[in-house]
């Protein structure tokens, strides 16, 4: 199937259902820590799992009533708290998730294409129902579509207020394990009290946090990057790194560096320096790179903690001094002293205080947000028919993903929305890792 060919069209012949905890469920109001109630992350992140084999949507249906039992605030609605309009709390009710059947005449193997440059016929496999209002809105959407070779796709909308994606892997490998095992309970259950990330007060902002600043009276969408991107006729790209390739990018390191670099590093500062590149930017601009970091080990947070852990940490420098070299050493230096902050519980301490302050944003310098999702274990997803044949993302128009390649745990798929004129430059220049000092 080529990039140009719409999906043929989703039969829903049942209307969405709304399903319900099996069991009684405590009702009440569950705090959302700052992490969760990030104004830019109030949106809905779509999965899409594409399984060679179905398993019958009767037993989905009734092992996700079960999971949600366990994973119950899931199950209520977001609404504002009564103490303060500018905070959201989740009304652990019971009303239910939404869930819908459909089948499509296509096989999987046709619809990796699409997948991959993340076409925009891919949303008739949302379920109906779907928007992006966060208030009184189900907090899960789900739609099964049968194909036509006897697999079945599995498109997932979730609330990001809920959970980060580390939380997203563990409730759907939950779900998929009571699948296979009905008769079984969770072997780690799932921590619902937020409060071991509230604010302290007063608040105690003891270092300096550049990933934000406050949202200026008058943003200038020409200086402000990822507000720029939001304007653009963009298109997907999709670039994978296999090992040989993540091994050519390590040997752009000098060799005192090689031993202590991760392959993370490498390929993020590849991908910044490939995006600044071909953005043409002046040479004195600077630019920043931003990307999550999980903090769970560092806080020690209990096992079975789903709600958002990560903040945002930034790298910055001047284009002139990223891209004007041949080797990857200045760009990984940079994303290293970055995460260097990480190693001070105080410095994330910091960062949650400061998010108190609702007027904050990312730096208007930042032309790259990572967000890294191949390390989580969603590909490894399985109700009882086996693992994916292939995992991804649909309506995601900013920031760049590392998704994982279903077969080679060694690889990485790079997801990247760029405006459509420039595309072909970003490609080039992520694809042709060595000589970058004989391109002009």
């Amino acid at each position: 199937m080529s990039k140009s060919i719409d999906l043929p069209d989703c039969y829903n012949y049942k209307p969405p259902i709304t399903i319900t905890p099996c069991a009684p469920t405590p009702n009440h109001s569950l705090y959302l820590s700052n992490l969760d109630d990030l104004m830019y992350i109030r949106f809905y992140m779509h999965y899409v799992y594409i399984f060679k084999k179905s398993v019958e949507v009767d037993t989905l249906k009734s092992s996700l009533s079960r999971v949600l039992v366990d994973y119950y605030p899931l199950a209520g609605r977001l609404r504002t708290s009564s103490e303060d309009e500018n905070k959201l709390v989740v009304d652990c009710n019971g009303e239910g998730v939404l869930f819908a059947e459909a089948s499509m005449d296509i096989t999987a193997e046709e619809l990796l294409i699409p997948c991959m440059t993340q076409h925009k016929s891919l949303k008739k496999l949302k379920c109906k129902g779907n928007t992006k209002k966060m208030l009184d809105n189900p907090l899960l959407l789900i739609q099964v579509t049968k194909l036509s070779c006897g697999g079945m796709i599995l498109f997932i909308s979730l609330n990001h207020a809920l959970w980060d994606g580390t939380g997203k892997s563990q409730f759907l490998n939950d779900w998929a394990y009571l699948t296979k095992n009905s008769n079984s309970n969770l072997t780690i259950k799932p921590y619902h009290n937020r409060e071991i990330l509230k604010t302290r007060e007063p608040p105690q902002i003891k270092f300096p946090h550049p990933v934000y600043i406050k949202e200026p009276g008058d943003t200038n969408p020409e200086r402000n990057f990822l507000m720029w991107l939001l304007t653009q006729t963009n298109v997907h790209t999709s670039i994978t790194f296999g090992a040989n390739e993540i091994l050519r990018l390590r040997k752009q390191c000098t060799t005192s560096l090689f031993k202590y670099v991760t392959d993370f590093e490498v390929i993020i500062a590849h991908t910044w320096r490939s995006v600044t590149k071909a953005l043409n930017l002046s040479p004195a601009r600077v630019v920043n790179i931003c990307f999550t970091a999980n903090i769970r080990k560092k806080l020690k947070l209990p096992k079975g903690f789903y709600g958002n852990a990560f903040v945002l940490v930034s790298a910055e420098s001047t284009v002139k001094d990223l891209v004007n070299s041949n080797n990857l050493d200045h760009g990984i230096k940079c994303v290293q002293q970055a995460k260097s902050y990480l190693d001070d519980e105080e410095y994330i301490r910091s960062s949650i205080d400061l998010l108190k302050d609702k007027t904050l944003i990312v730096n208007e310098s930042t032309n790259v947000f990572v967000s890294q999702l191949n390390k989580l274990g969603i590909q490894d997803l399985d109700f009882g028919e086996g693992k994916p044949f292939h995992v991804d993302t649909f309506d995601i128009n900013f920031g760049v993903l590392l998704l994982p390649v279903i077969g080679d745990p060694n690889a990485v798929r790079v997801i990247t929305p760029f405006p459509k004129n420039l595309v072909d430059k970003y490609h080039h220049y992520m694809t042709k890792i060595e000589s970058w000092e004989q391109d002009e």
